[in-house]
């Protein structure tokens, strides 16, 4: 696989990546393999999860690849009793991002040290489902501020031995999202990142053990998109697409995007809907045993890239 990286990533000074790497690699291949071995196109996804992370180390500043080196020097650091957090709605709270940076001086005097700003990142107005309905994960929206005030901030908390906590929603995206406009105009790749069905046959069969999460404003679990004449799985709301990980190029996608928010500054990554990761005719499809295996990679591909961050996740669905 390091052979066939592309020569741009080859080239550069990577040891304390291929160290990870090598410590990392087999449960990384095990964990996959479990997922998605039994595709003919397995060997070429490894290669692809393995250039995501290795693009993504590159791209780390080296003021986190210093933390990311203390971190592993003390691999526990994050059950000191020192840290007190503080989940706020940015806008509720400080306005915007500049806003917060202002009042860090008075949480530090509440002994405040570990900040989880609800989500920010750009979903349509009038369908975002309070941020959950991400339109592009790569941008956050207007109203708190830029990625540049972001980064600023997550640079003063850092300073301040301060963490930063940041939303990245897993299980699903607006139906505005790039992914969901390109599978309306026919692109079968794009349709493949999501549950979609040319009729209600296979729905039908999910139905009959899916609960409903929202059954009063938002009931079934599948909405027909006239644009893309199909249905299209919708497990919250008719407007958020739920992703489908039986796709490894989806898993791939999402990782890009959590180590993306990871070199923006991110300590702490609180990943959503968790439980509802898998889906599997005749089940609940929550808490399943894949669900379970794709946060463990999550975690291990993490671990080799940016191993000073941390995850939490949502425990929305009682475990059996």
């Amino acid at each position: 696989i390091l052979d066939k990286l592309r020569p741009d990533i080859r080239k550069r000074d990577l040891r304390h990546f291929y160290t990870r790497l090598g410590a990392n690699f087999y449960a990384i291949h095990s964990l996959f393999h479990r997922l998605y071995g039994h595709r003919k196109d397995f060997e070429d996804q490894l290669l692809r999860l393995v250039s995501v992370m290795a693009t993504g180390y590159i791209a780390r500043k080296p003021a986190l690849k210093d933390l990311d080196i203390d971190r592993e020097k003390d691999h526990l650091w994050f059950l000191s009793q020192e840290w007190a957090g503080m989940a706020l709605y940015l806008d509720g709270f400080a306005g915007n991002l500049p806003g917060l940076a202002e009042k860090l001086p008075y949480l530090q005097e509440l002994g405040i040290n570990l900040i989880h700003i609800m989500p920010i990142l750009e979903c349509p107005a009038g369908a975002s489902d309070g941020g959950y309905a991400v339109s592009d994960f790569r941008n956050i929206n207007a109203r708190a501020g830029t990625m540049q005030d972001l980064q600023s901030l997550a640079d003063q908390l850092r300073r301040r031995n301060m963490l930063l906590t940041l939303d990245v929603v897993v299980n699903h995206t607006s139906d505005e999202h790039e992914w969901a406009r390109r599978s309306r105009q026919g692109e079968q790749q794009f349709q493949d990142y999501y549950y979609v069905f040319d009729n209600r046959d296979i729905p039908d069969l999910f139905e009959q053990t899916l609960p409903e999460i929202f059954p009063q404003t938002s009931p079934g679990n599948f909405t027909y998109d006239e644009a893309m004449g199909k249905w299209v799985m919708t497990v919250f709301n008719s407007y958020q697409w739920d992703l489908n990980y039986s796709n490894p190029a989806v898993f791939i996608e999402m990782l890009d995007i959590i180590l993306f928010w990871a070199n923006q500054g991110a300590d702490i990554v609180r990943l959503d809907a968790v439980a509802f990761l898998w889906k599997k005719i005749g089940t609940t499809s929550q808490t399943e045993r894949e669900a379970h295996l794709i946060l463990q990679l999550f975690k291990d591909c993490c671990q080799v890239t940016a191993p000073g961050v941390l995850f939490i996740a949502e425990a929305l669905v009682a475990p059996v």
